[in-house]
């Protein structure tokens, strides 16, 4: 999977989404230190333990790189930025039930701007799925040549064929 480059001077505001999202019972907010528990238990469950390894690094940073997404108290979404590598945006995830509301969208335009605000002009978003997304979204481009990017030479275990 490619990566894709992302110009953090022309991105779209975030914060009328996340209000509207708000209004209909979705909280968007950064993790803090002492959720890793509920927070990894969401990522395994619905994703991977690869990726719930991958975002660890996210509560060690100040402030934390890591935006989730809550419905009833509850875990439905997380972006990761700054997480295994710096400047670079990812994993991230919603719960299938929850998709195609703009959850994603709201995660991923939280974290660009927190990435703004670290004082990065540009971003990378490391092994995209959904390219089109990206470039709708945030205007993203694909980095010709990028893959597998930062994911060459991965530790694989006996249950899966890497880690991530």
């Amino acid at each position: 999977m490619p990566d894709m480059f992302v110009n953090l001077l022309k991105l779209p505001p975030v914060d009328p989404l996340i209000q509207k999202l708000r209004e209909e019972g979705v909280v968007i907010r950064r993790a803090h230190p002492f959720e890793i528990t509920p927070i990894r238990k969401f990522i395994e469950t619905h994703f991977s333990i690869g990726w719930a390894d991958e975002v660890t690094p996210c509560y060690a940073r100040q402030p934390v790189t890591l935006f989730i997404a809550l419905r009833d108290g509850k875990v439905i979404g997380f972006a990761a930025y700054e997480a295994t590598r710096r400047n670079f945006f990812g994993p991230t995830g919603v719960a299938e039930a929850e998709r195609g509301k703009q959850i994603g969208k709201a995660l991923l335009l939280a974290c660009l701007h927190g990435m703004r605000e670290m004082g990065y002009v540009y971003a990378i978003i490391g092994g995209v799925g959904p390219a089109d997304f990206y470039a709708r979204v945030a205007g993203a481009t694909l980095i010709p040549d990028s893959s597998p990017g930062i994911y060459t030479d991965m530790i694989k275990d006996d249950e899966n064929e890497s880690n991530c």
